[in-house]
């Protein structure tokens, strides 16, 4: 079965525009640093799910563009190189702990705002909107994932 996700980027590391400038469009998603978004990526995240890709970080965050997973999960690289941000000492190659799904943009979208997402009654229990969510990666419903592309045509 399907499942859908939005998934976070910001925009000054990885941005829809930079990925669409890819030869095949396509973004490992590395550096995912928390084990519930992790979680998602290693055990739920299937190759055809939907993604609504996310800027955060930024002057206007909210949904940027479509995608979807288009890989099963794998090690994240990052976190065996000491030069990286992303570097994790506790992790071996034997034993990684960090995982990631490649991600390919389908389109960009016009940007949908997160106080027009939160204008939405049908989104209000989106989980980016939850309050004091963090997440880099959440689920999205059916009916949600319905509800935004509705509010992108």
């Amino acid at each position: 079965m399907k499942q859908y996700w939005l998934m976070k980027s910001e925009p000054s590391d990885v941005s829809v525009d930079d990925v669409l400038a890819m030869r095949n469009q396509t973004v490992a998603w590395y550096g995912v640093r928390n084990y519930q978004a992790r979680n998602y990526m290693r055990d739920q995240m299937k190759v055809g799910d939907g993604v609504l890709f996310y800027h955060s970080s930024c002057a206007e965050p909210g949904v940027i563009g479509l995608a979807e997973v288009v890989s099963t999960p794998y090690p994240d690289h990052t976190q065996f190189d000491k030069k990286s941000k992303y570097y994790d000492a506790k992790a071996t190659e034997e034993n990684p702990r960090w995982m990631l799904v490649d991600v390919k943009v389908l389109k960009k979208t016009r940007l949908l705002s997160l106080p027009e997402l939160r204008e939405q009654p049908e989104l209000e229990e989106m989980v980016i909107l939850k309050r004091g969510n963090r997440l880099s990666i959440t689920p999205v419903t059916a009916a949600e994932w319905k509800c935004v592309g509705k509010l992108l045509k």
